[in-house]
């Protein structure tokens, strides 16, 4: 499916109206006290026993966790400031390349935050609303009911496409393009009457990225580099096109026994997953959400709100978001992602702007308990919260 052909004035309408902001620059030192819970953390000085300790807690527990598999990159943020950062094992066995800070790795479905933050954007600037339906940005959409916001908090009802899109006779890879024909043409049964539940589905994302690509004229991956990436100072990210030469500074993707995952058919298809990132620029990511330079707060708030309620319990689904709601007073959105032996995770305690990244190349699904198990070394273990998350793709 090709572009749509759009009015040359649309696009500059669109240039002017997307504005950049100001990257965040890495910081070793915290710079104040912040009430984090129930409890005070006060690292302001980086040699005092308390911090000293809480460095050597959490060399510990990661020299723990390379033993059991762990191979990637971690960072902790708080407050605009880095307070732990460091990278573990190969990014390239088969070279002996190391992980660096330049190292980027498959962000599998924690790619849906951007893909969100893309769609919300639109809507910021006037060019998209939540409540349109998709066929009114997709005209070959078969499904009159489904609107954009559906996607974002899957309630849509579409099935998978993960599991049923054919391997293509012609070409490698499908795209995103193919995926829009796909449910053109087969129209697969919903899995349910759309919005009236939650089922996670990496169809929705798939196609919010063709909606980037309709409304802006744009293709996907221009898009996000141009509104997203390069005014974020986001220089290490990208949308992955596997038809072309690999980046020779990303992350190889490896099962738990270092052999190589081979690429398949459906690894052109993005916005549920394809963005290559480091830990540096999803906390620049990070930081661009307090700010509210790139995407107004009011938007965010609609973004972390929960929409999936049928089932009580603490976790629910925002606007590309899913939220852990463990304490009263401190949301906690996040998203996991699974994808070619990449495991990935990136919390986010709102409240305090408490970060937490983890990114792995090399399958290991010990990743998923490792945020709370983070949170309670720096918290003192004071205020122990337990449980592990599963990636639920």
């Amino acid at each position: 499916m090709a572009l749509p052909l759009i009015k040359i004035d649309w696009v500059v309408t669109l240039l002017l109206l997307l504005v950049s902001c100001n990257s965040n620059a890495r910081s070793p030192r915290l710079d104040n006290t912040q009430k984090f819970g129930k409890v005070v953390i006060d690292y302001s000085d980086t040699n005092s026993m308390a911090y000293r300790q809480m460095i050597y807690s959490l060399d510990t527990f990661y020299q723990k966790q390379v033993i059991k598999g762990f191979n990637g990159s971690v960072l902790i943020g708080y407050k605009g400031k880095i307070l732990y950062e460091r990278y573990f094992g190969f990014s390239q066995k088969e070279s002996g390349a190391p992980w660096s800070p330049e190292t980027q790795s498959q962000l599998a479905s924690t790619s849906k935050t951007l893909t969100s933050g893309a769609v919300l954007l639109l809507k910021d600037k006037g060019l998209i609303n939540l409540d349109d339906l998709v066929s009114t940005h997709l005209p070959t959409f078969p499904y009159n009911d489904i609107t954009i916001r559906m996607l974002l908090n899957h309630r849509s009802g579409l099935p998978d496409y993960i599991h049923f899109a054919p391997k293509p006779s012609t070409k490698l890879y499908l795209n995103n393009d193919d995926i829009v024909d796909l449910f053109a043409s087969k129209k697969p049964k919903l899995k349910f009457t759309p919005n009236t539940k939650f089922n996670y589905s990496n169809s929705n994302f798939a196609l919010l990225a063709s909606v980037v690509e309709n409304v802006s004229g744009m293709k996907f991956d221009y898009f996000m580099k141009r509104f997203i990436f390069t005014p974020l100072g986001m220089k290490n990210t990208f949308v992955i096109d596997p038809n072309k030469e690999r980046v020779c500074t990303a992350a190889f993707c490896y099962k738990a026994n270092w052999q190589l995952e081979p690429d398949m058919h459906l690894d052109g298809v993005a916005g549920d997953k394809g963005i290559y990132s480091t830990v540096e620029d999803l906390y620049k990511w990070d930081q661009a959400l307090y700010t509210n330079k790139l995407i107004k707060g009011s938007t965010l708030k609609e973004a972390f709100t929960p929409y999936s309620l049928e089932t009580p319990g603490t976790k629910s689904y925002g606007l590309g978001w899913r939220m852990l709601n463990i304490f009263d007073s401190n949301k906690i959105v996040y998203h996991n992602g699974w994808w070619h032996g990449n495991n990935t995770c990136f919390y986010r305690f709102l409240e305090d702007n408490f970060t937490i990244i983890v990114l792995g190349n090399r399958f290991n699904k010990s990743i998923y308990g490792q945020p709370l198990k983070i949170y309670n070394i720096v918290m003192g273990n004071n205020e122990k919260v337990s449980g592990e998350l599963a990636p639920e793709e």
